[in-house]
């Protein structure tokens, strides 16, 4: 049993552009193999709903994608922002240019030569697009190529976490135009990365291949193929009978027995995620913060992270883990009936219904809901739960019909992306609808500070006032729970959970 060390390197993530002018150092690249090994059996949780980078939102599509696309930095195994697709990159005194020399002979998986071209269409895309990852481009005022291996970048402000933006998250990956404007992406994406689309069969698998042209070197292995085992029950059996190699769909529940199974690899380490509640500030009582706070006393946070996470989880009241140097000391909300009895008082809330959106493609936000619903009763509330499919979850958030809701963000480094996006008045993602000016001026702060120090505490200012408004009301960070067989090598489970089988090696 092999247990793969935590990671705690978020704080880098940040540093490289403190000083006037910095530069990335080149990857020190090994060479790969010659994609002549056995293809790599994965068993992922679902299908993914399409392969667009910038369009999907799903875990599960970018399990795939992060084998297929590369991005122009990238997080290492320390989650320390690293050269990719550009080699190398300096910002200007003033800190409102950043110039990114890009990797020389590189090409697209169809044989095209991979241009800074390809760049400034993926982000313009984004950008005129309004697709979902626009908002990491809010400090962004032009994107331009003087000359085929040079991006310029011009921010309207100094933007210390732009690695990060660009970087830290597979759907600002550098797609093919030609690919894009066919309509090809959705399921036969091309990219620069180390593996190739080769068959997309839906309800069954997706199989890559090695690109042997990748500027990394090819892969060992012969390609990837990604088996869609919902059940991870089942996923276990597969992988125990040596008919699959890896897998993540693991439940919790079969951690403790895994991790004394020698014929199993397991990793079980803290991850950056975080799993939280919603509720719906157009709707009374819940656009009274003393309503939602009283929500926040009154569930039973340890019984959801057992519940949920057979106790891997850490429980957490605001986003940031604790491995993180961006965390912050947060811990108001214990369980307390007779304060959520009195702040609902306060409020004159006597009870009602209260619709709980879940989804049968998370079934921890089923399980919390049941629980939730038992710590609400003794209140008067009567919680029904609406389970749906994860594309009809998506659509209902977005419309805001819902009076309470639960899911995770997965992947954030900087702070910025742990808080903008969700609690910023004019954040993209904040459909609960919270707004507070006291929490917008310190995100606004915070995005343009290049002082460590002082960012730091901005953003620990902002998050104790955010959990203090209950715009999110935080419930745990799960852990990052994977196994594999011991013929597999070269694989390390990631904090930021980025699946990537680029140097992996099968032995006999």
């Amino acid at each position: 049993m092999k247990k793969v060390p935590a990671f705690v390197g978020i704080a880098a993530t940040g540093m490289l552009v403190l000083s006037g002018c910095s530069a990335g150092e080149s990857v020190d690249i090994d060479g790969g193999g010659d994609g002549s090994g056995r293809t790599l059996i994965a068993a992922i949780g679902g299908e993914p709903d399409q392969l667009d980078p910038a369009v999907t939102s799903a875990y599960f599509s970018f399990q795939v994608l992060e084998n297929v696309y590369d991005t122009l930095v990238e997080p290492d195994e320390n989650l320390e922002m690293q050269p990719a697709l550009a080699e190398s990159w300096e910002t200007s005194d003033d800190q409102l240019t950043w110039t990114f020399t890009l990797r020389d002979g590189v090409t697209f998986h169809d044989g095209s030569e991979f241009t800074s071209e390809d760049v400034v269409y993926s982000y313009n895309r984004i950008i005129d697009e309004e697709l979902s990852p626009s908002w990491r481009f809010t400090a962004v005022e032009s994107i331009t190529a003087p000359d085929d291996a040079t991006v310029e970048i011009t921010v309207t402000q100094p933007t210390p976490n732009l690695l990060t933006l660009i970087g830290g998250f597979k759907g600002l990956a550098i797609v093919e135009q030609s690919n894009v404007e066919s309509g090809d992406i959705t399921r036969n994406p091309i990219g620069t990365g180390p593996f190739a689309m080769e068959e997309f069969t839906s309800g069954d698998h997706i199989t890559l291949t090695a690109n042997p042209e990748y500027w990394g070197g090819e892969p060992a292995i012969a390609g990837v193929e990604f088996r869609f085992i919902s059940e991870g029950s089942t996923a276990v059996t597969a992988l125990k009978a040596g008919e699959i190699d890896w897998t993540d769909s693991i439940p919790v529940q079969q951690v403790d027995a895994l991790s004394s199974d020698e014929g199993i690899e397991l990793a079980v380490e803290p991850s950056n995620d975080y799993w939280y509640l919603a509720l719906n500030q157009a709707e009374a009582p819940w656009n009274d913060v003393r309503a939602r706070q009283a929500v926040a006393y009154a569930i039973d946070r340890d019984a959801i992270v057992q519940a949920t996470t057979f106790g891997t989880g850490a429980q957490n009241q605001l986003a940031i883990p604790e491995q993180s140097i961006w965390y912050a000391e947060f811990d108001e909300y214990s369980l307390d009936p007779e304060r959520a009895q009195a702040l609902f008082d306060e409020v004159g809330f006597t009870g009602g219904t209260l619709d709980f959106l879940a989804t049968s493609d998370y079934p921890e936000t089923v399980t919390a809901a049941q629980i939730i619903a038992d710590n609400l009763a003794p209140y008067g509330i009567e919680v029904n739960i609406n389970t749906v499919d994860f594309a009809t979850w998506l659509d209902l958030q977005g419309a805001g019909d819902f009076g309470i809701y639960m899911l995770s963000w997965l992947g954030n480094l900087d702070p910025d992306e742990f808080y903008y996006a969700q609690h910023h008045t004019d954040g993209s993602f904040n459909f609960q609808g919270y707004s507070n000016p006291e929490v917008d001026a310190l995100l606004d702060a915070g995005r343009v500070e290049v002082d460590q120090s002082t960012r730091q505490q901005m953003y620990a200012d902002a998050a104790t006032q955010i959990a203090q408004d209950a715009s999110y009301i935080y419930l745990y960070n799960p852990s990052v729970i994977q196994a594999w067989n011991p013929s597999v090598g070269g694989y390390e489970a990631r904090g930021d959970r980025a699946i990537r089988f680029r140097d992996v090696t099968i032995s006999d």
